[in-house]
């Protein structure tokens, strides 16, 4: 192996989050509606198989060759039945690396030539559409809750091989869980996070 090889590899190298099983995109969308910016949610359809019912914005899984930025848009297309040229992404939010090795990249988006009363949106993912006034979060600071996080070893872990075997401490976590109320929905989890992050971002 020589270095002039090695040197190659990095030049135009950009760092990653390693270990991740899934990453997904996700848009966070600002419409004019009552004379005032809003950001849309949607309550996920309840025969999906993954978190039925919840409140998320939209989004999904990368695919292969796509950018985190175009696999937001596309989701936000397919699930919101708009067209990429009614999405205006304005800028990145923070991104996400979960404890289940997941990471999301947010992007905030304003929809252009959009009526919230016209949006047809897919019935097969979306159960509905709400918003909330960007102004509620800015006077609402949410509620957080605390999960504490463990390692849970398996028996065929090999001890052995690594100092104090069994006695090995292990560092617990601390994740943290948001939680918005507005009107009848319960905004929380990743969601909720991102909504602070941008929150955050603009009250700064």
């Amino acid at each position: 192996m020589r270095l002039e090889k090695i040197e190659r590899k990095f030049e135009y190298r950009r760092s990653k989050p390693l270990d991740i099983m899934c990453n997904y995109g996700v848009l966070v969308p600002i419409i004019e509606r009552n004379g005032q910016l809003e950001l849309v949610y949607e309550v996920r359809a309840k025969d999906l198989n993954r978190q039925p019912g919840e409140i998320s914005f939209p989004g999904g899984r990368v695919e292969y060759g796509e950018t985190f930025k175009e696999a937001a848009i596309r989701e936000t297309c397919e699930e919101l039945n708009l067209k990429p040229k009614n999405i205006n992404v304005i800028g990145e939010l923070d991104y996400l690396i979960s404890h289940a090795n997941i990471s999301i990249y947010p992007f905030l988006g304003v929809l252009k030539n959009v009526k919230y009363e016209y949006i047809d949106y897919s019935k097969d993912e979306v159960d509905h559409i709400f918003t909330v006034p960007i102004n509620f979060f800015i006077e609402t600071e949410p509620k957080v809750h605390y999960i504490d996080l463990e390692a849970v070893i398996g028996e065929d872990f090999p001890y052995d091989k690594i100092p104090n075997g069994k006695g090995y401490y292990w560092d617990k976590g601390k994740y943290s869980v948001y939680f918005y109320e507005h009107n009848d929905y319960i905004i929380w989890g990743m969601t909720a996070k991102i909504t602070k992050n941008f929150i955050d971002i603009i009250k700064s």
